[in-house]
């Protein structure tokens, strides 16, 4: 055998015999019937069940597991079958760890590591990898020579927005030289053991059953899911052993090539296994061997501007100014003008900068812009947008919008020099990049005069906003001539289209209809496609042919009916990152509302991961349905089946966020005031008979309705 396939080989032999060894030790200690799971996951031992089918649920069910295990690994010299011994090697990993769950154990609570990432936070991960604002996943694993090469190819990556794991000693490593770790910064450790690198290889697995309807037991499937749609790759760092090769081997077969930073001669092999031994070429061809772009925005700022900042928290203890509604008057406005009427990129700070001594300044934001195509609608769209450009600023903070927000300036950032001009040409330059189609001038004036800027929000800002809610309170579905697609994530799950309206968001809750409607306008063969409003079939349900029409051609031929207010006939499919899902509750003939962030039980006897489990990945899955926070108080919600009416339960969190609007369309929908609170959660019961009890003393509404079946 050549000495490559003999690295895999003799390590994937080692970790079938200490696998083996470690499930029946552990058999003999708690017995056949221990349960044994990962947490909050519907997927049970991800890579098992995906490949094979089976539900690993307790000690007994994994000597099978080894049985399979074991016939991977045939010791012939055809790569091809080394590949299958590297996934043997995975399949031992993944036991290995789970056993580390065993008896409700927390085995990373000490480590530096995370350990297992539950699925709520893969499917938060949906959006930005659709959106390629994390265009690609690293697996950064061992311990570098010099930890300053390791660093360095981090904070690129970092920089890049790709989201990299740790694995190994490159976590102490990588601390040391100032990289910034979480989920929120896009560096994710997942601990020191070699068999942890099964954490991101399950994510990866777990995104071919939530998004992609891979079934389990498809192997082939499975296989071709993550090489083609998962942008991810391996980098080793210092001296490999047959173990790392063995699961480098796993990785391969994925579809995730592998890049050592030391010289394999003749070993390697072409696009799967390559040697970069100069670090500052690292992440250059890790990048191309996956043919990830990114596109570089080059900003006259002196902090790093990328999306793997979007979640850094200013603490403040770390903070060295802030602006805050509380304290000080804020607002965020952009208003259209007359081309004649703006200069552009005329930059305008009235008042003290932010290197005055001061740590608290009033701040009202004003941009101008102006373009042949623009159109008053687009004013909130670009308005938003503050929010995440100021976060990819490194060492900046923005919570909240309009002029109610929070923004915190690091004391780090500062001393780079980070000044109000900054913060203008952020918003100059990415709304003439990402809004170049409808602007061509835009000018920009930062207010920190109290005076002046309590002035623009009484004079220019509130009146504003009352006028957007107006027209957003009057848009209905029957208000408007068209609808929009959404197929944006279609890169992760090819049958999936969202079809958004009026009273419809997108189900991952960031795309409106006035949204897709500037998405349409700014790239008009894009993701956003209009559907004239014509050919209505059934308004009740909201089923129309132009929808099936367009969502057909969309999803080419994978669904042909659709409707739009319906959770039992044809219900519009999910990708799998929404935020919240909805299904029946049979006791009480009402629905149930839960966010992907609550971990607990609910009264239709499942998780949110299990009710998540039976839709996603473009299926329709008739009594389920996901969507966005903020559908749950439209007039639309589910009116097929009686509406909100019909909600029964929601975890506390999101009950208590969407109360205000839900109480005020339960109001003018029914008469009933204070309807959220007939609306059971987690603090009142988390199961049937506790429930029913609740909305009996309640008289809840759902009482009195006909039966959903």
């Amino acid at each position: 055998m050549s000495v490559l396939t003999d690295l895999i080989y003799g390590g994937s032999n080692a970790v079938a015999g200490l696998t083996e060894g470690a499930v029946n030790d552990a058999i003999a200690k708690y017995g056949p019937d221990q349960k044994v799971a990962f947490p909050d996951t519907a997927y049970f031992f991800p890579t098992i069940y995906a490949a094979t089918g089976v539900k690993v649920q307790k000690l007994g069910d994994l000597p099978a597991c080894v049985g399979v295990l074991k016939s991977l690994i045939t010791n012939k010299e055809d790569l091809g079958d080394a590949l299958n011994a590297g996934l043997a090697t995975a399949v031992g990993a993944e036991i290995l760890e789970g056993l580390k769950y065993v008896n409700g154990a927390e085995p990373y609570a000490s480590d530096s590591g995370i350990g297992f990432v539950p699925d709520p936070v893969i499917r938060s991960l949906g959006v930005p990898l659709v959106t390629g604002d994390i265009p690609g996943v690293a697996v950064v694993l061992g311990k570098a020579e010099n930890a300053a090469d390791v660093a360095k190819v981090v904070k690129d990556y970092q920089s890049k927005g790709i989201l990299t794991f740790l694995v190994g000693d490159c976590i102490e490593q990588a601390l040391g030289e100032g990289v910034k770790m979480g989920l929120e910064m896009r560096v994710v450790p997942l601990g020191h053991d070699v068999t942890s690198v099964i954490h991101v290889v399950t994510v990866a697995i777990r995104a071919a059953l939530i998004f992609g309807n891979v079934q389990p037991g498809d192997l082939a499937g499975l296989l071709k899911y993550t090489k083609e749609r998962v942008p991810a790759f391996v980098n080793t760092f210092g001296a490999i052993d047959n173990v790392v090769v063995s699961a480098g081997a796993g990785a391969i077969a994925l579809g995730f090539p592998v890049i050592v930073d030391i010289d394999l001669g003749e070993n390697q092999v072409p696009g799967a296994l390559e040697s970069v031994v100069d670090h500052d070429q690292t992440v250059k061809h890790s990048l191309e061997l996956r043919n990830i772009k990114i596109k570089v925005k080059e900003l006259p700022i002196p902090v790093a501007f990328a999306a793997a900042f979007e979640g850094e928290i200013i603490r403040k203890a770390d903070m060295r100014v802030e602006f805050f509604s509380g304290r000080n008057t804020t607002c965020e406005l952009v208003s259209m003008r007359g081309l004649d009427e703006i200069e552009d990129h005329r930059i305008t700070i009235d008042g003290p900068d932010i290197d005055n001594g001061e740590t608290d300044f009033a701040l009202a934001t004003y941009v101008e812009v102006a373009g042949s195509k623009m159109q008053k609608d687009f004013e909130s769209v670009i308005e938003r947008k503050f929010h995440t450009w100021f976060n990819y600023m490194e060492g900046v903070m923005h919570t909240g919008q309009r002029n109610q927000f929070r923004i915190r300036v690091s004391r780090e950032a500062f001393d780079k020099g980070l000044r109000l001009k900054d913060f203008a040409e952020v918003l100059y330059v990415m709304i003439m990049d990402e809004f170049d189609a409808v602007v061509d001038k835009c000018q920009i004036t930062l207010v920190t005069d109290k005076a002046r800027a309590k002035k623009i929000l009484d004079e220019e800002a509130m009146p504003a906003y009352a006028a957007r809610d107006d027209r957003l309170a009057s848009m209905t579905d029957e208000s408007v001539d068209r609808f929009y697609t959404c197929i944006l994530c279609q890169s992760f799950a090819p049958a999936h289209c969202c079809v958004v309206t009026p009273e419809r968001l997108g189900l991952c809750g960031a795309v409106s209809w006035l949204d897709a409607k500037a998405t349409n306008e700014l790239n008009p063969q894009g993701p956003c496609q209009p559907i004239m409003k014509e050919g209505c079939i059934d308004e009740k349900t909201g089923r129309y042919e132009t929808v099936n029409k367009m969502v057909g051609e969309a999803t080419h031929g994978a669904v042909e009916n659709v409707t739009l207010y319906s959770i039992l006939e044809d219900p519009m499919t999910s990708c799998g990152c929404f935020e919240c899902i909805c299904g029946i509750e049979p006791s009480s003939n009402g629905f149930i509302v839960v966010n992907r962030e609550y971990k607990g039980m609910t009264p239709a006897g499942m998780t949110f991961g299990e009710l998540a489990s039976m839709t996603g990945g473009g299926v329709q899955t008739p009594g389920f349905m996901g969507h966005g926070r903020h559908f749950i108080s439209s007039k639309k919600f589910a009116s097929a089946e009686g509406g909100i009416e019909r909600i029964v339960w929601m975890p506390k969190e999101l009950k208590d966020d969407v109360a205000a609007r839900l109480n005020k369309t339960a109001k003018e929908l029914y008469g009933v005031d204070n309807f959220s609170d007939m609306v059971a959660d987690e603090t009142i019961c988390d199961e049937a008979e506790g429930l029913m009890a609740f909305l009996t003393e309640k008289n809840h509404p759902v009482l009195a309705l006909d039966p959903l079946m």
